[in-house]
C-alpha cells in the first residue's frame, strides 16, 4: 500500500526519501505548482532566479542528512559561505566592521580590531564553550523528541559549577549570555541578530542556545546550494524518484478522513485515495483543518488549535535585482558579500522592532539581514548583474490599525532598502528590479500561517517535546493512527534541517514493521 505524504516541503520530502529508500510506495501530494514550499527557487525577474523562502543553509549540512540520502549523487551541490557573516561598522565612526570567518584565528583577530583585545580573547572562549554545547544540541535534534533527548542536550557537558550552572546558562536569555561575555555593543547586536533568525529576540529566556549557535559556524559555516535554495528539493525530488516514489504538483488534499484501518484522502482534483499511513507535512493549524474536514473531533480541534501559538509574525522580504554588490565602507566585497550581513550595530534597534510587533505596528527601523548570494553562485543572475535578498524582523502579519499589507508594501520595501543604503551608500541607485515578500503574501503563496517562517513561534515552551504541543509532539496524532506529522510545525522546529523528516520517517517505519513482524511470527508459528 502507497504512503501518502501531503506537501512537499523539504521535510516531507526527506521522509519520503527516507521511506522510498527502506522499500516503500510513496506518493507526495502537492497543492502548488512549485515543489519545495518555503525551500523553492523561481524565476522573478529576466534572467534571475530567486529564492521564495529560504536563503542560507545553515543546519542541514550538520545533520549527516545530504550524505545518508546521497543527495550529491542526484546534482545538489553547496558553495561555503565563508565569510559566514558581516558586520559594518556603525555609522559615523572610524572602527573596522567585523568579519566573521570559518577559521577562528582570523575572527578573532577581525574582533580584536573593531572591538578590542578583551572582547577579541572572549569571542574565543565563547567559541570553545558553545561550539561543543551547540553540536550536542545539534545531535539532540536529530531524531525523535523525548525528555531524554533533551536531558542529553543541555547535560553531561563540562561546566565549572556543575549541572545546575550548566542548566541555568541554556536556560537564560541570549543577551544575558552575551552580556556575560562581551563588552563591545556592536559585536553582541551581530550575534543577537544571528541568534533572533530562529524568531524570538535575544530577550527571550531560553534563547542562549540561539545566540550559541553561532559558534557552530567555525566548525561549518552556513552553505548556498547552486541554482538557489530550491536545488535541495530538486535533488530530494529526484532522490524519491529514483527509489519509485511518486510527486504529484497542483492538486491540493483537501480532507483527510479515518476509514476502517487506514486513511481516505481527497483532493482538489478530485482523486479519492486510501493509504494506511499519511504522513502531513503541512503547517500544523493546515492538518487540523483537513482533519476537522475529515470528521475529526471539533473540540478536540479547537483545544488543539486555542493553545499553538503562532505569534504576531516574524518578518518580511525584499529581494533585488541589481548593477552592483553593496559596498561597505572599510571592506572589500569578498570580505562582506559572502554570507549574512548583520545591519544591526544596536540591540536596543531589535527590542523596539520586536515590542512593535507584538503591539501590531511597524517597527520604528526594520531590523535587516542581507544576503548576496550571487557573489558566491553567479548562475542565480544574468552577467553584469547581482541579486540581493534583505529578511527584515519584526514585522506582524495582522496590523492594529486593522490595514491591509497591499497598503504598505511598497513603502515598507523602500526603507528595508534605505536601511541598506545607510550601511553602504550608493546601493539603493543600483536597484534595477525588486519584489517584495510582506508577511501576508509569505502566507498567501507558501502557506505560512500569520506570515511566520517557523510555522509556530520558536519560543522555549514550544520547543522539543513540547512542540507544537505535548500531545503532538512525538510526530503522532492521538486517536488518529498512521496519521503522522512532519515540518517547521515539528521538532525541531523551522529553518532547512531535515531533522524532522526523518524522523517523522524513523517513526512510522517502526509502527509499520511492528505489525509485520507480528503476522510473520504467527504465520512461522503454524508451520
Amino acid at each position: 500500500m502507497t504512503i501518502l505524504i501531503v506537501g512537499s516541503g523539504h521535510n516531507a520530502l526527506v521522509a519520503g526519501c527516507y521511506l522510498a529508500r527502506a522499500g516503500e510506495a510513496v506518493e507526495v501530494l502537492e497543492r502548488d505548482e512549485v515543489l519545495g514550499g518555503a525551500v523553492s527557487t523561481v524565476p522573478r525577474f529576466p534572467g534571475h532566479l530567486v529564492d521564495r523562502g529560504s536563503s542560507a543553509h545553515i543546519m542541514i549540512r550538520h545533520t549527516g542528512i545530504l550524505e545518508e540520502l546521497e543527495l550529491e549523487r542526484f546534482g545538489l551541490r553547496y558553495i561555503d559561505c565563508d565569510p559566514w557573516g558581516f558586520a559594518p561598522a556603525p555609522q559615523h565612526t572610524d572602527r573596522p566592521p567585523i568579519v566573521f570567518r570559518r577559521d577562528l584565528d582570523r575572527t578573532c583577530a577581525a574582533v580584536a580590531a573593531a572591538c578590542g583585545e578583551r572582547d577579541a580573547q572572549a569571542y574565543r572562549r565563547f567559541v570553545r564553550v558553545w561550539g561543543p554545547r551547540t553540536r550536542r544540541v545539534m545531535r539532540a535534534f536529530g531524531g525523535p523528541p523525548g525528555p531524554g533527548r533533551l536531558l542529553r542536550a543541555f547535560w553531561g557537558l563540562d561546566a565549572g559549577a556543575g549541572g545546575g550552572a550548566l542548566s541555568r546558562e541554556f536556560l537564560q536569555s541570549g543577551d544575558a549570555l552575551l552580556d556575560s561575555y562581551f563588552d563591545d555593543e556592536p559585536l553582541k547586536a551581530a550575534l543577537a541578530w544571528f541568534g533572533a533568525q530562529s524568531g524570538p529576540p535575544m530577550s527571550e529566556p531560553g534563547t542562549a542556545p540561539m545566540a550559541g549557535f553561532a559558534a557552530l559556524m567555525h566548525t561549518l559555516p552556513p552553505g548556498r546550494a547552486v541554482g538557489g535554495s530550491g536545488a535541495l528539493t530538486t535533488a530530494l525530488v529526484r532522490r524519491l524518484r529514483s527509489d519509485g516514489g511518486v510527486v504529484t504538483s497542483g492538486d491540493a488534499v483537501t480532507g483527510i478522513r479515518r476509514e476502517g484501518a487506514g486513511w481516505r484522502v481527497r483532493t482538489a482534483s478530485g482523486r479519492n485515495l486510501f493509504a494506511p499511513t499519511v504522513i502531513s507535512g503541512t503547517h500544523i493549524l493546515t492538518t487540523l483543518d483537513l482533519l476537522r474536514h475529515g470528521g475529526f473531533d471539533d473540540g478536540v480541534l479547537d483545544d488543539w488549535r486555542r493553545r499553538i501559538r503562532v505569534g504576531p509574525g516574524i518578518g518580511m522580504v525584499v529581494r533585488a535585482a541589481t548593477s552592483a554588490l553593496p559596498r561597505y565602507p572599510g571592506a572589500a566585497a569578498a570580505e562582506s558579500a559572502r554570507g549574512l550581513q548583520f545591519l544591526a550595530t544596536d540591540r536596543r534597534q531589535l527590542r523596539l522592532a520586536h515590542g512593535a510587533a507584538l503591539a501590531g505596528e511597524l517597527p520604528p527601523r526594520p531590523v535587516v539581514l542581507a544576503m548576496s548570494f550571487s557573489a558566491l553562485d553567479p548562475t542565480i543572475a544574468p552577467p553584469g548583474q547581482h541579486q540581493l535578498s534583505l529578511w527584515a524582523q519584526w514585522h506582524p502579519r495582522h496590523l492594529a490599525d486593522g490595514s491591509e499589507w497591499a497598503a504598505h508594501a511598497e513603502r515598507e520595501g523602500d526603507r528595508i532598502i534605505a536601511e541598506l543604503d545607510a550601511a553602504a551608500p550608493g546601493f539603493a541607485d543600483t536597484v534595477l528590479d525588486r519584489f517584495v515578500q510582506t508577511p501576508a503574501d509569505l502566507e498567501r503563496e507558501l502557506g505560512l500561517i500569520g506570515g511566520n517562517v517557523m510555522h509556530v513561534e520558536m519560543s522555549l515552551d514550544q520547543m522539543f517535546f513540547w512542540r507544537p504541543l505535548p500531545e503532538l509532539s512525538g510526530h503522532r496524532v492521538p486517536g488518529a493512527p498512521g496519521l503522522y506529522l512532519t515540518g517547521a510545525s515539528t521538532h525541531p522546529g523551522g529553518g532547512v534541517s531535515g531533522a524532522s523528516g526523518r524522523s517523522a520517517a524513523q517513526v512510522a517505519l517502526r509502527d509499520l514493521r511492528r505489525p509485520r513482524l507480528t503476522a510473520l511470527s504467527h504465520r512461522l508459528g503454524k508451520r
